[in-house]
């Protein structure tokens, strides 16, 4: 028996096991969320980076959930609020978004009932001042009083896990097509002059230089851009652009077989048991399983241990370029 099938049965067992006492119907294999049994190495509490990107309309629909109806906003720019932010982990992790996104507890995200997907937010914990910026992709949290769900690693970072709830400050970093930052009710920036996350005081007005009115085009190409971002940009939400440059998505290739419908049952398998996304690229007539992407090296170290442990000596870690 090859290792692909060695790993299917053995998945297949596993998950059997898990199984027991829970219900075939639902949707999570937990009952009560938790916080991970390993996170695979030191986690990257890096800010999420904003930039332009269109909202799906799809998810603007109105919607009900245990009973209230929920109108979600067309646009969040200018929006601010203030309330009790919660988090959410491993329960979810690995299960897709409201955005169609796989959640990763380990990501730098959150949940919200109203704002349109994706929004950037900005969140200030003002019970001990801490900050990070946000990608909300998901829905929630449906609990009175509570304003926003963070992923476990902005919990994390927000120090927040420990309380299980924080009073917080939200601000939508909000950017158009044509590369303009507002903050929350803010006032808007010009990228090529590097804001700050704190709005302006409006007694201080903004004075745009020679080179803000002469990029033009820059500000073009940074509203269709993808990571790498632009310099300013980089400064204004507070990361080093040379660290964007150097990104790559970090996967674990598990196995190769051209039998898509056993690749696929090995791929169910693996992501339910460590709780992981996985991809399947179709390269040169092989079906390749990855398990990815992944946060950090030291998490695919610790995965493909664990892989080998299980029967899969052939997992190896693999950089792709990020898109």
């Amino acid at each position: 028996m090859n290792a692909l099938n060695k790993g299917i049965v053995f998945i297949t067992a596993v998950m059997c096991l898990s199984a027991c006492g829970t219900s075939q119907s639902s949707r999570y294999s937990q009952k009560q969320d938790s916080a991970p049994e390993s996170n695979y190495g030191e986690l990257d509490l890096s800010d999420a980076i904003p930039r332009f990107e269109p909202y799906a309309p799809a998810k603007s629909r109105p919607y009900t959930v245990l009973g209230k109806y929920y109108t979600p906003m067309f646009s969040g720019k200018g929006f601010e609020e203030y309330g009790q932010a919660s988090w959410y982990g491993k329960k979810f992790h690995g299960h897709l978004t409201s955005n169609g996104e796989v959640y990763d507890m380990f990501s730098m995200t959150a949940a919200h009932k109203t704002l349109p997907l994706p929004s950037f937010v900005k969140i200030t914990n003002l019970d001990n001042s801490k900050v990070a910026v946000l990608r909300v992709n998901d829905r929630g949290p449906f609990h009175p009083g509570r304003v926003i769900d963070l992923s476990y690693a902005a919990a994390k970072k927000l120090d927040v896990l420990a309380t299980g709830v924080a009073n917080v400050k939200v601000e939508v970093v909000h950017i158009d097509e044509q590369g303009i930052m507002t903050v929350g009710a803010g006032q808007a920036m010009q990228p090529d002059v590097p804001p700050s996350l704190t709005p302006p005081k409006k007694s201080t007005p903004m004075i745009a230089s020679n080179t803000a009115q002469s990029t033009l085009q820059d500000r073009i190409e940074l509203a269709s851009a993808k990571p790498p971002i632009s310099d300013s940009l980089a400064k204004a939400v507070g990361v080093s652009n040379a660290n964007v440059l150097s990104q790559e998505k970090i996967f674990v290739q598990v196995a190769a077989s051209s039998d898509e419908a056993k690749v696929l049952e090995l791929s169910e398998g693996l992501a339910r048991l460590y709780q992981v996304p996985t991809d399947i690229p179709f390269i040169d007539n092989v079906y390749r399983l990855r398990l990815g992407p992944l946060k950090s090296e030291q998490k695919a170290e610790k995965l493909i241990e664990e892989l080998k442990r299980i029967g899969f000596e052939s997992a190896f870690p693999l950089l792709v370029p990020a898109d």
